[in-house]
C-alpha cells in the first residue's frame, strides 16, 4: 500500500511537471476552439456536443472512482458535492445556455479534453476517498474557512461573468461584442480569473498534492487562454479599453 502511494505521488509530481512545461507553449499556441477554433486540427464536431462530452466525463470518471474507494468521511463527501455542483454546471447548466448553434470544435480537443479530465477527475476522487483524513474539527481551520470563501466566491462569479458573455448575443445571433460591467471593468476574462479563485479555493481545502495538481492545471490552462482573448479583443475591436487587463486585475 506504502509503495502504492509512493508511486502515485511520483505520478502526481510528473503530472504537476507536465503543466509547467506546457504552460510557456499554450502561451504561444492557443487551443483551437472558441473563439480561436481552427479547422487545420482535423475532423470537426459540435462545439456543444464537444463541450457536454468532455466536461461530463470528468463527472463520471470522479464518482466511478470515489465510489470505488469510498469512505464515510463529511469533510470528503462535502468536497465531493463542490466538485459535483461545479461540474454539474460546467457540463450541463452552461453549454445548453449558450446561443454557439452551428459552432464546431476539433474532435482532437475534445478527445484530449477527456484525457486530461479522466486524469485529474481521478486523482482528485482517490485522494479524497482513500488518502485523505480530515478531523472532525476541520471546519474552523483557517484553509477550509478561507477556501470555502474563495470557492464560493469563485463560483458566483464565474457564473455573473459567463451570464455577461451569454447575454452579449442574442439567440440567432453571430459575432463578439466587447462585453462591460461587472469584473469586466477591470479585465478581459473575469469568468477564468474566477474559476481560478474558485480552484484555489479547493485547494486549500482538500490540502492534497491532488488539489494543487488540479489547481496548477487550471492555471497552466486558463492564463494562457485569457491572454489569447485579451490579445484577440485588442486586435478586432478598435475602440477596446487600453486600461483594461487580460485576467489579474491590474497587474496582466
Amino acid at each position: 500500500m506504502m509503495f502504492q502511494e509512493l508511486s502515485l505521488l511520483h505520478f502526481l509530481y510528473i503530472w504537476i511537471a507536465i503543466a509547467i512545461i506546457l504552460f510557456p507553449i499554450q502561451l504561444f499556441v492557443s487551443a483551437p476552439y472558441g473563439r480561436h477554433t481552427k479547422t487545420t486540427w482535423g475532423p470537426m464536431m459540435s462545439n456543444k456536443l464537444g463541450w457536454i462530452m468532455m466536461e461530463a466525463w470528468a463527472l463520471l470518471t470522479f464518482w466511478s472512482v470515489y465510489f470505488y474507494f469510498f469512505n464515510n468521511n463529511s469533510y470528503s463527501l462535502f468536497f465531493a458535492i463542490l466538485y459535483t455542483l461545479h461540474y454539474i454546471h460546467r457540463s450541463f447548466i452552461f453549454p445548453l445556455r449558450t446561443h454557439t448553434k452551428g459552432k464546431q470544435m476539433p474532435v482532437f480537443i475534445a478527445l484530449s479534453a477527456l484525457i486530461f479530465n479522466s486524469i485529474n477527475a481521478s486523482l482528485i476522487a482517490y485522494y479524497l476517498s482513500d488518502v485523505s483524513v480530515y478531523p472532525e474539527n476541520y471546519f474552523i481551520k483557517w484553509n477550509f474557512v478561507v477556501g470555502l470563501i474563495l470557492f464560493v466566491c469563485g463560483f458566483l462569479g464565474n457564473y455573473k461573468s459567463d451570464d455577461i458573455l451569454i447575454n452579449l448575443r442574442k439567440p440567432g445571433e453571430k459575432g463578439y461584442k466587447i462585453p462591460s460591467g461587472f469584473l469586466f471593468k477591470y479585465i478581459s476574462c473575469p469568468n477564468h480569473f474566477c474559476e481560478i479563485i474558485e480552484w484555489l479555493g479547493y485547494m486549500l481545502m482538500l490540502s492534497n498534492i491532488a488539489g494543487i495538481a488540479f489547481f496548477v492545471w487550471t492555471v497552466a490552462n486558463l492564463l494562457p487562454r485569457a491572454l489569447h482573448h485579451h490579445r484577440w479583443y485588442k486586435q478586432n475591436f478598435k475602440d477596446y479599453p487600453s486600461d483594461r487587463k487580460a485576467v489579474l486585475p491590474y497587474i496582466i
